[in-house]
């Protein structure tokens, strides 16, 4: 692994952890909630798949649908 992909790896690591760490006071009733949750097992899947450019990806767009379902408000 080249120190690039290292970095990424670690990254994506760091912004999943938060990810997981948020999610886990949200109700996953919450519409939308399921892709959430799906980009981030997609994360770990590729994590796991040493797909770290994917990986990347899935995290920031999951964290953009958390944070869109928060800024409207959605559980409160």
């Amino acid at each position: 692994m080249d120190e690039t992909q290292e970095k990424l790896k670690e990254e994506t690591e760091k912004w999943l952890k938060k990810l997981e760490d948020r999610v886990e006071d949200r109700d996953s009733s919450v519409e939308q909630m399921e892709n959430v949750e799906a980009y981030r097992d997609d994360t770990q899947h590729f994590l796991d798949e040493e797909d770290y450019i994917r990986a990347w990806e899935s995290v920031i767009y999951a964290w953009g649908i958390l944070e869109t379902l928060e800024r409207l408000g959605k559980f409160d």
